[in-house]
């Protein structure tokens, strides 16, 4: 049998030793070694969403990968993609370091300087692993295999500029489509969700915070069921308990939420902290909102710097919304493109508090009347990011029919749909703003 091998090396003298090495094992397949744990994720996720046996048996993961440390990797790719044996090189050989690396999700450790004997023998082991519980996958229908749900992040370029709002409609629309839904609120010391939703709860982030596995029933546990079918996990009523969710916790939460819910939404507020700048490197779609004033929009500008200097983020693989937009306005769209350098998405939200105000002030965002152009536009969106599918049987799911492979939501005026055209042809309907068409 074939033994497919993935390394993960980032520096490019190790990366020529391992590949040496390993074009010398029987039977063994080598891929292009991969420079750091975000392209190893992507190409894993790329490979997984083809087919389960595309992925490679084995994964080497090197003690100096970068930017996400190696053992939180190891934990990361474990809980993805389960039918993935991975092996950690280090010049670390100690009992505790073992010991970590086999609590994360290792199934073999490689000592520095390399060997030919210990490497294949590891390798072995791991694949032989790998093919046991594929076996194992392929005979039951009930066991995740796939590379995970959606992880959608929302931020704010600054406080006030309407991430809250917009994550809770995303999450809303994406349900409403027939897609499992977690809503999580990573605004950790003013995160609002439970005041937009009117929920009264016990449980939060914090209770996973210091659990090392976290399982099926420990996440269910913490979450909050409400009453649209959304399950919320939400932030801690005391604020200063926020710091204990850590950068590496957030990892932990994110990849199990992903594991269970086709789509999760999450809300990081407007303040960067080591828990939700996680959030963003992990998310399969970065959503930044701003509003287009100057302020907002160079917050959002300060925002896409510093996740690019801490590579968080790159701006290109970053989408912004603008909220709040009217045609008068003097910052337009475009313009916030060229500042920020991600792109501006296509939907933009129209400046008109007076549809939310009654429903922010009574707790029943959910309950936002479909007729309501803020509405229109942030369901419009969910389409645009790829987070609303159609129902099996095609009818109508929370009110909305969706088309396949439109992203729009049909027969339903609480969602954006193709424009109806108007007599004279143009595709736009009188008191049309810019940001709505």
């Amino acid at each position: 049998m074939t033994t497919r091998i993935l390394p993960a090396v980032g520096d490019i003298d190790a990366a020529r030793s391992v590949t040496t090495l390993l074009s010398q094992l029987p039977d063994a397949e080598p891929a292009t070694p991969v420079g750091d744990s975000t392209q190893l994720i992507d190409t894993l996720a790329r490979l997984a969403g083809e087919a389960l046996d595309e992925l490679p048996e084995v994964v080497l993961v090197h003690e100096r990968i970068g930017p996400v440390p190696a053992l939180e990797l190891i934990r990361e790719v474990s809980l993805r993609f389960p039918s993935v044996g991975v092996v950690l090189i280090t010049a670390d050989a100690s009992p505790s370091l073992f010991a970590n690396a086999m609590d994360s999700g290792a199934r073999g450790l490689v000592t520095l300087p390399l060997s030919y004997e210990e490497l294949a023998n590891r390798v072995q082991a791991a694949a032989q692993w790998s093919a046991g519980v594929r076996r194992h996958l392929t005979s039951g229908n009930d066991v995740f295999t796939g590379p995970g749900g959606t992880v959608v992040t929302v931020t704010g370029a600054k406080g006030g500029v309407g991430a809250t709002v917009t994550a809770i409609q995303l999450a809303l629309a994406a349900q409403a489509s027939g897609n499992t839904v977690a809503l999580v609120d990573m605004d950790l010391q003013t995160g609002d969700i439970a005041s937009f939703l009117d929920v009264q709860f016990r449980r939060s982030l914090v209770d996973l915070a210091l659990i090392t596995d976290i399982s099926p029933r420990v996440l269910s546990d913490a979450v909050f069921s409400h009453s649209t079918g959304l399950a919320l996990l939400l932030a801690p009523g005391e604020g200063e308990r926020g710091e204990e969710v850590s950068d590496r916790s957030a990892r932990q939460i994110v990849s199990a939420l992903r594991t269970r819910y086709e789509i999760v939404v999450i809300d990081c507020g407007g303040q960067m902290n080591g828990a939700n700048a996680a959030a963003v490197e992990m998310a399969d779609v970065a959503l930044l909102v701003t509003t287009p004033d100057v302020v907002a929009v160079r917050g959002a500008k300060r925002v896409v710097r510093m996740w690019e200097r801490l590579q968080i983020r790159k701006a290109e693989e970053t989408i912004t919304l603008v909220n709040r937009f009217t045609r008068n306005t003097e910052i337009q769209p475009p313009l916030i493109q060229k500042i920020t350098g991600t792109r501006v998405a296509s939907a933009a939200v129209p400046a008109n508090f007076k549809e939310l105000q009654a429903s922010i002030d009574s707790g029943r965002l959910h309950e936002l009347d479909a007729k309501s152009t803020v509405k229109q536009a942030l369901w419009g969106l969910a389409g645009e990011l790829g987070i609303v599918k159609e129902s099996a049987t095609g009818k109508k799911s929370g009110g909305a029919l969706v088309r396949r492979n439109s992203g729009a939501f049909k027969n339903d005026r609480g969602s954006i749909g193709r424009p109806r055209r108007r007599r004279d042809g143009s595709g736009h309907r009188p008191g049309d703003s810019e940001g709505t068409r």
